[in-house]
């Protein structure tokens, strides 16, 4: 929580700076309409998630177990983990900078600069640094997912419907599917991969395009 509330000390005094702002611009304070937008961009990732994992049980015979070692409390760490990170990232990628870059250059531009920037954070993420192939596929599909990302943020002036978007997904694959760094969550696989190699494209590459046409498509444009 500490890193969180330095990333806002930061991000205030690049907008007061650069723009002459405050935090609000980020569309940070809870009301009904961003309510819905986060519970909105959590369901999406959350059934496209769930969407990848059905469909490798029913082409790959996959075998899920229910943990039955796990608890409410351990459920509770690994959510609370998975919204600092997102938040994190969120307040990073889709917060002052990305706002600044829209003011600056464009929105189109902001928006491109800040989903190559998340791309390329993404392989040190991902522990992929040096392997070129991979770092390929990764910065194709989470730059892609940083576009969509930025493009809600840009749409709906509020990072509500960014950090939903990414914590549905995060959530669905760490916690429910045990696939974090937390360790087993609350579904086992019996090879202990849930994901092979073609199913973690699928879920790079498909699903960020999914999520971004129903961006473009789907969500209006808060003026």
């Amino acid at each position: 929580m500490i890193g969180i509330l330095i990333i806002l000390f930061i991000s205030w005094a690049l907008l007061y700076l650069a723009e002459r702002k405050s935090l609000l611009v980020l569309g940070i304070v809870p009301n009904r309409k961003r309510l819905q937008q986060l519970g909105i961009g959590f369901l999406l990732t959350s059934l496209l998630c769930l969407s990848v994992q059905f469909l490798e049980i029913n082409l790959k015979s996959t075998k899920w177990l229910l943990n039955k070692e796990i608890e409410l409390n351990l459920i509770l760490r690994m959510l609370f983990w998975d919204l600092k990170s997102v938040i994190t990232e969120e307040l990073i990628f889709r917060g002052a900078l990305l706002y600044i870059l829209i003011q600056k250059l464009g929105k189109l531009k902001g928006i491109i600069i800040s989903s190559i920037a998340f791309g390329i954070y993404n392989w040190f993420t991902f522990e992929i640094l040096g392997s070129i192939i991979p770092m390929i596929v990764v910065f194709i599909g989470t730059g892609l997912m940083g576009y969509a990302f930025a493009l809600s943020f840009s749409k709906t002036k509020s990072i509500a419907m960014p950090i939903g978007l990414h914590l549905g997904w995060n959530f669905t694959v760490n916690t429910i599917f045990s696939n974090g760094p937390l360790g087993n969550g609350i579904i086992l696989s019996e090879s202990n991969n849930i994901n092979s190699d073609w199913f973690s494209l699928i879920g790079l590459w498909v699903v960020p395009i999914i999520i971004l046409f129903f961006v473009k498509l789907s969500v209006p444009q808060n003026n």
